[in-house]
């Protein structure tokens, strides 16, 4: 049965780190960590059973420390990356390390959700991405398309690419780079584009926008004062190979083309407040998704600077004669809208991202700990897919 209705987990926990499990393409998975002071930190493996339309969840301790930030292996589903406070005398520092799930859950085992005999396990360490020398590890992004051996790290000023030995047990340092100039410059947010042969990735750092050549380490394009305020997050349409959407504490949401960074080619003010988190859909690029410290989650139709602006696929060169096409749909392209407002958090929401295994399912994260999963309206599903 598809309904529309959310479906809320409470973690009891606070937590700000989601990231739907990317390997996985069959079961819908999101992996979630939580932030506790007090208690050994937990990884929450969260099944979401849409035929049933209910949450199955399995526990892993994370007794590293608290997870600020997580991201899944492309290619293997056990695998993935946190970033983490670790306390050493009364010094807090963030640190960055390569994980294995236990075996039986890497595709989910079906426990009741409220079973109490359930016990939480243990992730293996796989490896450390010591970065002592180069400062506090802001997040890990894992190259989109490849076999799950390399990944970068931002800390502090630094740039990191790492490649990972077989089995995950080793990281060797493969190149870096350091951010320049004056200030405090450190990066907050990184995206690895799935375009270029995989060998851009994107940063943020302060209110500017860079970037990168993985190749030469080198950078590629800055967008400066990209926000009027520091910048959170910042995602790549899967779809156009040069556009870019980022959105900071100005409240704003911003969609670059990358090869003209003088302005933005649209900006959203919807939100109230910070926007923490912006994630494109991976299939329909017209769908974006943010979350705010307005406790809001809101799904946006950016269609007229989508793959599709005419209601179907207009390729980034298309400058083919106009007598070719004179049957289609509408030479107007589509307005863009807020499809919906979702307002089941009562917190910030820090993280918004949608399932691996269903295009039309995505899922929001508050500092409470509550987890909501949603799905595109069926009415608008219809009309992107008829």
């Amino acid at each position: 049965m598809e309904d529309d209705a959310p479906v809320i987990y409470g973690l009891e926990f606070q937590a700000r780190a989601l990231t739907p499990q990317t390997a996985e393409t069959d079961a819908i998975r999101f992996l979630v960590g939580t932030q506790s002071l007090k208690y050994d930190n937990q990884i929450h493996i969260i099944d979401f059973d849409d035929e049933n339309n209910i949450i199955n969840k399995n526990v892993l301790l994370h007794q590293a420390g608290e997870i600020w930030h997580i991201s899944a292996s492309p290619a293997d589903k056990g695998v993935l990356a946190t970033c983490y406070n670790k306390t050493t005398d009364s010094r807090v520092q963030a640190c960055a390390a390569v994980w294995r799930m236990p075996k039986e859950l890497e595709s989910g085992s079906h426990e009741s959700p409220d079973d109490p005999a359930s016990t939480a396990q243990t992730l293996e360490l796989l490896c450390h991405l010591d970065n002592s020398a180069q400062g506090n590890v802001a997040c890990v992004v894992w190259e989109p398309m490849g076999d799950g051996k390399k990944v970068i790290s931002l800390a502090d000023s630094h740039i990191l690419l790492w490649d990972l030995q077989p089995s995950s047990s080793q990281a060797v340092l493969a190149s870096s780079a350091a951010l320049e100039g004056r200030g405090q410059l450190k990066f907050t947010a990184g995206r690895w584009s799935p375009h270029h042969n995989c060998t851009q990735v994107a940063t943020a750092s302060d209110t500017t926008l860079r970037g990168w050549d993985t190749r030469s380490m080198s950078q590629i394009y800055c967008i400066e004062n990209a926000h009027g305020q520091l910048v959170r997050d910042l995602d790549f349409n899967p779809n156009k190979q040069y556009y870019l959407a980022s959105c900071g504490d100005d409240c704003k949401v911003k969609f670059w083309d990358t090869r003209n960074v003088t302005e933005p080619v649209k900006t959203l003010e919807e939100h109230s407040h910070w926007v923490w988190s912006v994630r494109y859909n991976h299939s329909h690029d017209q769908l974006v998704l943010t979350g705010s410290s307005d406790s809001r989650v809101i799904l946006s139709n950016m269609v007229s600077i989508s793959s599709e602006p005419f209601g179907h696929l207009v390729d980034d060169d298309d400058v083919s004669d106009p007598e070719e096409h004179h049957a289609e749909k509408s030479k107007e392209p589509l307005q863009d809208n807020v499809i919906a407002t979702y307002e089941e958090h009562e917190d910030s929401v820090y993280a918004v991202d949608w399932a691996s295994a269903d295009p039309w399912l995505f899922a929001s994260l508050s500092y409470d700990g509550r987890l909501v999963i949603n799905r595109v309206p069926r009415a608008l599903k219809y009309h992107i897919l008829l």
